[in-house]
C-alpha cells in the first residue's frame, strides 16, 4: 500500500481501538461481502496540468476547462499506467464490490448530463479487465464472483427538455437515460427546480405538481428517486408519492447534528416506509459531533436503532484522489475567474468546521471501508445486519424499483 492509505489506515485504527479479535473478524467479513456504496465516486486520478495550463494560455472558456480537468480525472485511471495501478490499488484498500457512481452533473439539461455518463461507460469500456459498468443488480453479484468491481451509474439531476410545451415531453429523457445505464436521480441539487426545492432554499415549500408527475415516470421506468439534496419537505411529500422504494443515497441524521444535508426522523421515517434506505455519508460538517469515524458509525447506528437494520446504508460522498494531484495542480500558474455556479448553492458557513483535523479527516478516508466494518463489528452487530448495511439494502431497493417497473434481463424490457 501506499504511505497515504497506510496513514489513513493507522487513522482509522488509532480512533477505533479494536481488539485484534473484532479486527480479524471485521477485515474477513469486509473480504467476504458485496460492499456497494449508495452514492459516491470512483478513485480519480490526477490532471494533466501541462495541458489544462496551455488550454488557459490558449483563452479556453470556463466550460472547456471543466470538460478537460473531469475527462482527465475520470479517464486517465484508465490511460496513464501509473494512475491505472494507484486506481487499483484505492479499489483493492477499499474492498468496495460497486459505487453508486455520480455520473451526471448538477444539472437538468441533457446535454449537460450527457457527459459524465459518456465518461464512465467510456472508462469501462476502456478497462474491461477489472470494472465492468453494472446495468442491473445481478452484474454487481457477478462482479464480486469474478473479482472485479463495477459502478452502477446515477444523476445528479432528472433530464428534461426544459421546453416547457407539454409534460410528456419533458418527461421523454428520463427513459433515454434509463437506457444509457442511468438508474438513479437526483430531483434537485440545493436549489429550487421545477420539481420541489432543494435542501439550500429557505422557505422548504415542498414538491411540486410537476414533481409528482416525474416521479410516477421514474417508477414506471425503472430510475430510482433520490432526494439527498433536496429540502425535508420535499424529501416527505416524494416519499408520499412514489409506488416504489426511494431513498436518501448520501446525507445524515438531523438528531444528530441539525444541517441543511441532513434529515428528521420525520422524513427518515416517511422514506423507509417506501421500503428504501437511508444513506449516511462521510462530510465532517454533515456528521457533528466528533466530525470522524466515530460520529459516522453513530449516524449510521442512529438509523438502524430507530428504523431498522434494513433501511441503512452507506454513500460516502467522497473520493481517493491520485498521489499526484497536488503536483499536477501547481502547474497552473494561472487561472480566469469564473462565476459562483448555479448549483453550488449554499448558505453561508454551511461547511464551517470545528474540527482540528481536515475537511475530510484520515479516518474517513474512503480506502478505510474495511475499518468501516470492523467499526460495526465492535458495536454488536451480526454479520448478517452487517451485510445488509455494506451492500445487500442498496441491492434490494436496486432491484425492487426494477420489478416495479418489470424492466431487467428476466422481463426482456
Amino acid at each position: 500500500m501506499n504511505e497515504r492509505i497506510e496513514e489513513a489506515k493507522q487513522a482509522a485504527l488509532d480512533a477505533l481501538k479494536p481488539n485484534q479479535k473484532d479486527l480479524e473478524h471485521g477485515l474477513e467479513l469486509h473480504a467476504n461481502s458485496i460492499v456497494c456504496e449508495s452514492y459516491g465516486f470512483t478513485p480519480r486520478a490526477a490532471i494533466d496540468g501541462n495541458a489544462i495550463a496551455a488550454a488557459i494560455e490558449a483563452g479556453a472558456s470556463d466550460i472547456e476547462l471543466q470538460d478537460m480537468r473531469e475527462e482527465t480525472m475520470m479517464l486517465r485511471v484508465a490511460t496513464v499506467p501509473e494512475e491505472k495501478e494507484e486506481f487499483i490499488e484505492a479499489w483493492d484498500a477499499a474492498g468496495v464490490t460497486c459505487i453508486g457512481e455520480n455520473s451526471g452533473e448538477e444539472n437538468q439539461a441533457p446535454l449537460t448530463l450527457i457527459k459524465r455518463l459518456a465518461r464512465f461507460n467510456h472508462l469501462t469500456d476502456l478497462m474491461p479487465d477489472c470494472l465492468i459498468r453494472a446495468a442491473w443488480p445481478e452484474d454487481i453479484i457477478r462482479a464480486k464472483k469474478e473479482g472485479k468491481r463495477c459502478l452502477y451509474l446515477n444523476c445528479n439531476g432528472v433530464p428534461l427538455t426544459q421546453s416547457w410545451r407539454a409534460v410528456e415531453d419533458e418527461l421523454r429523457y428520463i427513459r433515454i437515460f434509463f437506457q444509457l445505464g442511468c438508474r438513479m436521480m437526483h430531483l434537485t441539487y440545493n436549489r429550487r427546480n421545477m420539481l420541489g426545492d432543494g435542501c439550500a432554499e429557505p422557505d422548504n415549500a415542498g414538491l411540486s405538481d410537476f414533481g409528482r408527475t416525474v416521479i410516477a415516470e421514474m417508477n414506471r421506468v425503472g430510475v430510482i428517486v433520490d432526494t439527498a439534496h433536496s429540502g425535508w419537505k420535499t424529501t416527505l411529500e416524494a416519499a408520499k408519492a412514489s409506488e416504489a422504494p426511494m431513498v436518501v443515497s448520501h446525507s445524515t441524521c438531523c438528531a444528530l447534528n441539525e444541517h441543511i444535508r441532513s434529515k428528521p426522523d420525520e422524513v427518515i421515517r416517511a422514506v423507509c416506509d417506501t421500503d428504501g434506505y437511508m444513506g449516511i455519508c462521510a462530510i465532517p460538517s454533515f456528521l457533528g459531533g466528533t466530525g470522524d469515524i466515530t460520529a459516522f458509525l453513530n449516524h449510521i447506528e442512529y438509523v438502524v436503532k430507530n428504523f431498522g437494520v434494513d433501511y441503512a446504508a452507506i454513500g460516502t460522498d467522497i473520493s481517493y484522489v491520485s498521489s499526484r494531484a497536488s503536483e499536477e495542480n501547481k502547474k497552473i500558474t494561472s487561472r480566469p475567474r469564473e462565476r459562483k455556479r448555479w448549483e453550488n448553492f449554499w448558505p453561508e458557513n454551511v461547511f464551517k468546521s470545528e474540527f482540528k483535523e481536515p475537511r475530510y479527516p484520515l479516518s474517513l478516508s474512503w480506502t478505510n471501508w474495511p475499518y468501516f466494518t470492523v467499526g460495526l463489528v465492535q458495536r454488536g452487530y451480526s454479520d448478517e445486519d452487517i451485510q445488509k448495511i455494506l451492500g445487500g439494502n442498496v441491492l434490494r431497493v436496486s432491484q425492487a424499483v426494477l420489478d416495479h417497473a418489470g424492466v431487467g434481463p428476466k422481463t426482456g424490457q
